[in-house]
């Protein structure tokens, strides 16, 4: 019986083991072919505070704080933009 539990228990801890060491490969590979793609940790702002007033982003819609947007002046108006992906695909009409 206690090496059935035994045994039992070496199965979910190697289970686990294989889950973890599969998930950090997969991370290190999805980061070597998407460097540019941000971390989790590294996404979060330094400071806490991402107040500020939201503007609409006139390519994608996506409404971003004034305070951490992407900005241009247009025709002597600041635009906001969500990224500079956003910012380079904007036509002035």
């Amino acid at each position: 019986m206690f090496r059935l539990l035994f045994r039992f228990l070496i199965l979910v801890v190697l289970i686990a083991l294989i889950r973890y060491l599969f998930a950090v490969v997969s991370r290190a590979i999805s980061q070597t072919f998407n460097p540019h793609t941000p971390s989790r940790a590294s996404s979060a702002p330094s400071s806490g505070n991402l107040g500020g007033e939201l503007k609409q982003d006139p390519v994608c819609g996506t409404y971003v704080s004034t305070q951490t947007s992407v900005k241009k002046t247009i025709n002597g108006e600041l635009v906001h933009f969500c990224s500079s992906d956003c910012r380079d695909k904007f036509k002035v009409a």
